[in-house]
This record gives C-alpha cells, structure tokens and sequence, in this order.
C-alpha cells in the first residue's frame, strides 16, 4: 500500500443520524461530557506545560518545514541527510514509494493547511502563491492515483477551505480568488481517466500528461488495485464536486465504492486486499485493517459525516460488525481470511493500523480502541518509534519506521473523547522522541531500523500534512486555533474539509443500495459518540483500568518453547548445545555443530563471511531449535553491544572556499576519543596520512602536523590508526571506508569501537565516512588542494561559517570556473546510491556493519536466518534485536586481538575468526533475510 494510507481523524465525534446543521455542536458536546469524567481522575497537564509543548512542536515543524524549502524546494520532497530535495528521475528508484513524487513541489502542497493549523498565516499566504507560481500539474510523470488524490487533490482542497476562511475574516487572503480550487479540479480531470474500466474501479496510476493507455503514457496495463486505493477516493472527489458544481467527480468516486461494497464477502461481510479492478475478483483474500484496507473503512464512516448519506454508515457499521468478530483479537488486530475468517492470514501487524483507535473513537467504541491503543504505545516504549511491521509476541518484522502520523492521530482523538491527561503524557513522549532520534541538521530523517537508531535520507511529506497538526492540536486549546475545527473533517492525509459542504451542491443521486445486500443488526447503530453513562458507570478511572494490564504485555511475551525443549534434552543426558558466547570459527567442531542445525556458511565477495540458518536443513527438530536459539543469542549479544553504546550519526562539513559550508557529509562516531556533543567542534584543513592505511608511525608527519588526518580503513584497530595520526600532530582524523561504492544512504551508521584497552590516551576526535562520502573530499582536495573541513556533532548554520573570524579573508567572489567545480563536487554529494528494499540479495551483499565491535575488520562475518514455510517453528521469531528474552545468558567473551585484512579465497579454517567479527554485519543481514517475506507493505 501506500506510503501514507493509514486511517486518519475526523474534526469531530459525530452522533449517528444527527441532522447535520447540528452535526458540530453535538460532536462538541459529546467530548465535553468525556471530558469531565476525565479529569475527576487524573491530574490534569498544566497550561504552562502544554503551551510548552505546543511551542515545542512549532519549532519542530519550522524546523523541518524550514529545511525542506531551503534545501528542496521546488523538488517534491526533502532528503534530510544530504540536505537537498528529492526529484524523481534524479535519484535510484526506490520502486511503488515513489509514485507520489509528480515533480509538483509534494511537501508544500501538502503542508498547505498545516501553517493554518499552526496559526502561520503569514507563511500560508507566501506558501499559496509559490503554489500559484511555481506548480505545474501537467508533467510527463507516472503517478499513483491514490497518493495523488490524497496528498495533491486534498492538499489543494484543504489550503482552499481554509484560503476562503481568512478571506472571510478579512486580514488575510484578500486577493485570493479560489485559484488552488482551479488547480484542484484541473488536477481532479487528469485522474479521471483511470476510471475508465468496466467496474468503475480505478487504476492505481496514471501520467499526469497522457493519461492512460497511450504509448506516451508508460501505464495503463495493470489489472490489480488496492482496496485502500480504490476506496478512498469519496472524500476529496465529492468536495471537489461540491465546491465546483461538477458532478461528474462524486459520481465516479461513489461507483468505486459500490463496487467493492458489492465484492465483499458475503458470509463475512470482510473485503481483500487487493482486487482486480476489470473483473473484481479479489487478487488478495487477506483481510484486516491495516496496509491495503485500512482507509476504505475510515472513508466510508467520513463520507457518511461529510455527504449526510446513510447507505455509507450502514455499510461501515457492516463491515465494522465483521472486523470486531473476526479481526480483533484484543488487544490484537489480524488479518484473517476473508472465506475462512476463524483463520488467521499472519501472525504479525503493520503499522498502518494504528489509526484504527482513532476511527473507533469516531464510531464510540471506546474500550478496543483504548486497548490497541495501549499495546501500540508499549510497543513504542520498547523500540522509540512503532516498527513498519511486528509479530504478535512483539518482536520486530519489519524495522523501519517512515515517521508515520497514524499513532499521533489516535492518541489526539482519544484525548479529545476522554480528556485523560495520560494522552498528553504520550504525545509528550512522541515529541522527546522525535528530537531525540530522527532530528538531524536538516531536517527530520526516517528511521532504517528502530532496533539501532540508523537513518534513512527520507522525510516524507505526510510527516508535515499530518504529524505536526495532530501534536500541535493534541496541546492546543480551543483559543490556541484561530479557526474552530470541529467546523472541519479530516481526510486521511488530515486535510480539512468543511462540513458545510454537506448541504451545497447536493445534484447527485444518492440511492441506498445496501439494504440489498444485507440485513442489518439494529444494536450496531445504538450509538456512535461515547455515551458516557456506558463506558464509565461511576468509574472515573475507567481508562486507566483498561490499559493496566496491558502495561507489560509487550516484555511478558518471550516465547519459552525452545528453553523447555532443551532442559527436557538436557535430562535425557544430551550434550549442551553450542552457545553463540562459546563459537570458534577454526573449531572443526563447531563447524560441524552448526552443519549438523542447519546453519550454513556463504563467502562473500569482499571477504565477509555470512551465516544462513535453514531449519529444514537440520538434523532432527531439536537441532533445528538450537539453531534457532543459535542465531537468537547472536541477535542478543549484538543488541547488548549497541546499548551499551549507542551514538548518534556525526557530521563533517566543508567549510573553505568555495563551498561554505554547502556540503555536509553524514559521518560514524567513534566511542573513544572526545565526544564531539560535548566537545567544541574540530576545525581544519585535511591531509592524506602515509601510509594511507595510517597503521604504522606516519612518514610525513610535516604534512598532518595540526590538520585533519584521513586515513584508510582496514589492517589494523582504529584506535591504532587514531594513534599513530596524534603523535604526528594531527587535531583530528577522518576514516575513509575501503570498501569501494559504500554509502550512508546503503548502510546503517557505523561507529568504531576501541581495541578492547584504555583509550583514555586518544585525545583527538575520529569521524569514519564510507567510501562515496569520502569520495567527496578526496575530489575537492584534487580540485582546490587546501580544503578545510568541520567535525561536528551536528551541521553548522552557513551563516555562522561565513561570519567566522576564519573566513573573513577567504570569502572572496569565486571565479566562474570554480564555481562549477564546486557545483560538481557538491552535486556527487547527491548520487549516493539507495538500496532498493525489495531486493534481500542486494542488501545482504552491500551490507555494512552496524554492531559494535573491538576490532576494526573487513572480514567481518554477519549472520542471516530464514525459514522455510513449511518449517514447523514458523512461530519461532530470529529477528529482534532487542533481547527481549533476557533468561538466555548472553553475555559477551570479548578477545581483543589484532586482525589482519582478509583475504575471500581465505578458508574459516586457517585463519581465526572471533565472535565480534561474526556479529558485526549481523543486523543488516537479519534485516535483509526477514525482507525475503513477498508480502511487502
């Protein structure tokens, strides 16, 4: 699915069937009442704190909103880690995520309402009329309808709701004359044509300039869509048919949502994933309510609160009967089959689902929603941020995380039903995590993997539609807005849509076909908003009491299967198993061990050695299982490393003519030396160490005396190189990756690790850039020869580099031939190649380490685990990294020994490899294996 499908909120909690002039006043009415039972039970966040808080998540969002026009606009989003924008063509593809990039400015389309929200009217003007300006919606791009209609369609439709608004309150927007409305429904007549099928569903893309099918077009051949992308069209399409008059918007987007509401399963009233949109049978017969589906319930429920139609509640109020039937298993939601719905699809959840507390806020069941809630949060405690995807004993499945809203969203809607304080306390929570963890020097940066902090170069632009405004509206009072939401619904990319439109322009026919179908249950329609003398009779702690045993659901979960196994083993005389602490590389016997579990060594290209365990390779079912437990306790050990130290990303940024500062380069700390967080930054010119290696006494210590030596990975420690490069005089050293093409883009963030001794002696800070960063320097210095280079914690503002007392003579007006000589320098800084995600292979290959290690080596072997389906441990997870079962002793034997560079014709059993070389490239690896699952989000 897409990358911003999840559900999102509505402005208001909507009684059902209310007569919808009093559609507002009611909904406010029923959060007051939630309110106050609420804070007779809780102590309430002070106003200072939440205007604190509120004043923190502006900054947050000029923060990112700030970075992006700078460094990316007009490009459709930014690239935090490389401070530039993301222009699709000019970067690797990145497959399905980039079809929401059309070159039409994304992020500030979709920031639009965003300033308005944040009480930025000054910003929201200029912003319109860069939109007005500088937006062309007539480009040769393949689109995705879906993220398009969301994020462009409901963008424009959002900053025009609230554009007439201003002008209406007469300081603002004076001289607007619905001009982003004609930019809607220009943009509204160029998806049209995806309509064009027999079931009226649409295809899920389309060129922006040809439509679809024409040789020019490049699409037009597909025959499955999304649920998600089909149905969620209603809300955008029918505003833009209410506010133009054109019809012909509503009409087709209603036909989509029949259609799928006439495939449903009958007998369990559930819908698939995905359809084939010319012949309607489902493609896909999973069904829940994340990835694929998630927003087709939601739009159903908000098409019912914004078009005044019931045929749309009772189908929501149908489906959601089935969902609370068979897809939720509290404080679970799984996918089930949608023939066999007593049957479980998976055994993990994605993300996306965590909007669906929000939307049963809306429908005003409180208590599941309460429940799921809580379980996602204990998940988030566990991992900074909500995994893309994890398994139902909470482990991770999926380790990215794209700063998704869907949580933000829930936790808002749930303050507003309850007024529990315990949800200010959450959004808190997210807001120190934020800054904390994705915050970078421009920007905020997506999370690779939440098990170890490393980055993704992604902000996506629903990160601003949506984030920000669920915080900053979750700390808001109702003076803090100079509009009042519960005027307004929110789409799924939380734009606003006015709730008048519900009686304008009402010209399309709206005939109730569910009855058809269907005999309803009437107790599915007792009620929609929190009925307060339901869901808290006489018990202001009602809430409280619902989340309490969820507390430690998520560390209670460490399946024990294989411990008990093994001490049943144990008391029948076995010999213990191999432990992960224990393993010796040049140990014929443990070769053998791990032959005789099924874990099989592969040589890699560059010399690194990588372990795959294959259960069904194994000699017996308990051999399997200690292979299991084998690779678990490499994962635990490998954890245990990292928090011990864990280290943010570094940065080294050019400083000298005539650069300034323009080109920062993403950079590994080191866990010796000064810690430049808390040390005043390094500042001078580089120079190349010999021997470049740097892993004996420097032959040209006249050359590094008070510069910033570079020096080549490999051969020996680091802390050796580090060594050798102070008593030449250096104030500081740059680690250059050997390892040719290697990218942060690529790879984790590495950090290099001592060599197992007191480093208290190496006094100088020490940054490793891999080899395409490094690249950068190394042709600066072969253009300009003097350059001059920051090691920072952290990017400095160019302002300031041009104020510095040092550069004062050198900013001097550059000569024609160096200014393009920078701008091809810089703009290699931009071709830092990206892993395609969807190929396992590639990335098992190009990984990088991410665990710590004593060692600096380039043999380092990493450790893979997959499983067959037919494997009868399939429940037996092997990919967290985050030692959740502690019952295993996994304690680390450190041997800190010296290695050698490898060699790949070198055999395991002439030379010694020690277990942290092992667990070096480990995570990647895991991350690649557990990627080979086809069912991809």
């Amino acid at each position: 699915m897409s990358e911003a499908g999840g559900g999102r909120g509505s402005g208001s909690s909507v009684p059902q069937r209310a007569p919808w002039s009093l559609v507002a006043a009611t909904a406010a009415l029923c959060l007051v009442s939630a309110t106050s039972v609420w804070t007779a039970g809780a102590a309430p966040m002070s106003r200072e704190e939440k205007q604190k808080l509120g004043n923190q998540v502006l900054e947050m969002f000029d923060h990112a909103y700030g970075n992006y026009m700078e460094h990316a606009y007009p490009a459709d989003e930014l690239m935090p880690l490389t401070c530039r924008g993301r222009i699709r063509g000019q970067e690797p593809s990145r497959g399905d995520v980039d079809d929401a990039l059309g070159k039409f400015s994304l992020t500030l389309i979709d920031s639009l309402d965003t300033l308005v929200v944040l009480n930025k009217t000054k910003e929201f003007e200029d912003a319109v009329r860069k939109v007005l300006r500088d937006v062309n919606l007539d480009n040769d791009v393949v689109v995705s309808v879906f993220e398009t209609n969301i994020r462009v369609l409901g963008g424009l439709l959002g900053g025009h709701s609230l554009a007439i608004m201003l002008k209406e309150k007469g300081e603002y927007m004076q001289w607007y004359n619905d001009e982003l409305l004609q930019m809607a429904k220009q943009l509204g007549y160029k998806l049209l044509p995806a309509f064009n099928t027999t079931s009226g569903l649409p295809y899920p893309r389309i060129n922006l300039k040809f439509g679809i099918r024409k040789p020019e077009a490049r699409t037009g051949t597909e025959t499955d869509t999304c649920t998600a992308c089909a149905g969620t069209l209603i809300l955008e399409f029918a505003a833009l048919s209410r506010f133009t008059g054109a019809t012909i918007f509503e009409e087709y987007a209603r036909k989509a949502l029949d259609f799928l509401w006439e495939k449903r399963q009958r007998s369990s009233n559930l819908v698939g994933v995905t359809i084939n949109i010319h012949t309607g049978d489902w493609v896909r017969k999973d069904s829940g309510v994340g990835a694929g589906i998630d927003s087709y319930y939601e739009y159903l429920l908000k098409a019912y609160v914004l078009l005044g139609d019931d045929s749309f509640l009772e189908r929501f109020n149908t489906h959601y009967d089935a969902i609370m039937r068979y897809i939720s298993q509290p404080p679970l939601l799984l996918d089930v089959h949608i023939h066999k719905p007593m049957l479980n699809a998976r055994t993990w959840m994605d993300a996306l689902l965590a909007f669906f507390p929000g939307l049963q806020v809306l429908k005003g069941d409180i208590r599941p929603a309460i429940e799921t809630h809580e379980m996602l949060y204990q998940v988030i405690k566990k991992h900074n941020f909500l995994p893309e995807a994890f398994t139902t004993d909470f482990r991770v499945h999926w380790a990215q995380h794209p700063l998704r809203p869907e949580f933000a969203e829930s936790t808002y809607f749930l303050y507003k039903a309850t007024g529990d304080p315990y949800y200010l306390e959450v959004g808190k929570t997210l807001i120190e995590n934020l800054n904390k963890y994705a915050r970078v020097p421009c920007g905020f940066a997506a999370m690779k993997d939440v098990r170890t902090g490393s980055h993704e170069d992604r902000m996506d632009s629903f990160f601003l539609a949506e984030m920000f405004k669920y915080l900053y509206l979750l700390f808001a009072d109702k003076e803090d807005i100079i509009f009042d939401i519960e005027d307004y619904i929110f789409t799924t990319e939380a734009h606003l849509l006015p709730l008048w439109l519900s009686t304008t322009n009402q010209r399309v026919s709206k005939k109730n076909t569910t009855s058809e179908y269907t005999e309803l249950d009437d107790s599915n329609f007792d009620w929609t908003c929190p009925n307060t003398q339901i869901l808290f009779p006489n018990d202001p702690l009602y809430a409280q009491s619902i989340r309490e045993p969820l507390k430690n659901v998520v560390d209670k979960s460490c399946p024990r299967g294989i411990i008990r196994v093994r001490e049943e083993s144990l008391r029948s005389g076995a010999k213990p198993p191999l432990r992960a602490r224990d393993f010796m590389a040049t140990n014929p016997e443990h070769l053998e061990i791990l032959k005789k579990m099924g874990v099989s060594l592969i040589h890699l290209k560059d010399g690194r050695v990588q372990l795959v365990q294959h259960a069904i390779q194994a000699a017996s079912s308990i051999d399997a299982e200690d292979g299991l437990r084998f690779m678990q306790e490499m994962i635990e050990l490998s954890s245990q490393q990292q928090k011990e130290q864990q280290l943010p990303p570094r940065a080294v940024q050019i400083v000298s003519h005539p650069f300034f500062g323009r080109v920062v380069l993403t950079a590994g700390p080191a866990q010796f030396g000064p810690d430049l967080s808390k040390h005043k930054e390094t500042r001078g010119f580089v120079a190349s160490s010999k021997p470049y290696n740097g892993c004996s006494e420097l032959t040209n210590p006249e050359a590094v005396m008070g510069k910033i030596a570079l020096i080549q990975r490999g051969q020996c420690m680091f802390a050796e190189k580090a060594r050798n490069i102070q008593n030449a005089g250096a104030i500081g050293g740059i680690v250059i990756d050997d390892n040719e093409g290697s990218s942060s883009d690529t790879a984790p963030l590495f950090q290099m690790a001592g060599d197992g001794k007191d480093t208290d002696d190496i006094t100088i800070p020490m940054l490793f850039l891999f080899s395409k960063e490094g690249g950068i320097i190394l042709d600066a210095i072969r253009e300009y020869e003097e350059v001059e280079v920051l090691l920072s914690d952290k990017a400095k503002d160019r302002a300031a580099i041009l104020k510095d007392p040092e550069m004062e003579n050198e900013e001097q007006p550059s000569s024609e031939n160096d200014s393009q000589s920078a701008e091809q320098i810089a703009s290699r800084s931009q071709e830092i190649d990206l892993v395609d995600q969807e190929s396992p292979e590639e990335s098992s290959v190009n990984s990088h380490p991410e665990a710590l290690s004593p060692v600096d080596t380039d043999s380092a072997a990493s450790v893979s685990s997959s499983e067959q389906d037919s494997n009868p441990m399939e429940n037996l997870e092997t990919t967290s990294l985050d030692g959740e079962c502690t019952d295993l002793d996994n304690q680390l034997q450190e041997q800190p020994e010296t290695e050698e560079d490898s060699n790949p014709n070198v055999s395991w059993g002439k030379k010694a490899q020690p277990i942290d070389s092992i667990l070096a490239d480990w995570n990647e690896d895991i991350e690649a294996f557990e990627m080979m699952d086809k069912d991809e989000l």
